[in-house]
């Protein structure tokens, strides 16, 4: 199972964006097989600094490690695969 948190910012077209391409990936390569958490950085600020997010959109895998983060709206879809460690 991987384990992932979305950093947005509200509804901004770029956290938008990477909402709908994650969601895709996660329909295509996971099955059902991950836990999401979505944080919107701008109703829990306090979160999202603790957590070490400067910008939005960013992804965090936390598991399986090795943990890994990516910034930006998610289109790249190799490097997302990358990141989340499946080989598309």
């Amino acid at each position: 199972m991987v384990i992932m948190c979305l950093y947005v910012a509200r509804d901004a077209p770029n956290s938008v964006r990477a909402v709908a391409n994650l969601a895709e990936i996660c329909k295509q390569y996971l099955h059902g097989r991950f836990k999401l958490e979505i944080v919107d950085v701008l109703k829990s600020p306090l979160r999202a600094l603790k957590d070490g997010i400067l910008v939005t959109p960013s992804l965090a895998k936390l598991s399986p490690a090795p943990v890994a983060k990516i910034v930006g709206n998610l289109s790249d879809r190799a490097s997302v695969l990358q990141a989340l460690g499946i080989k598309g």
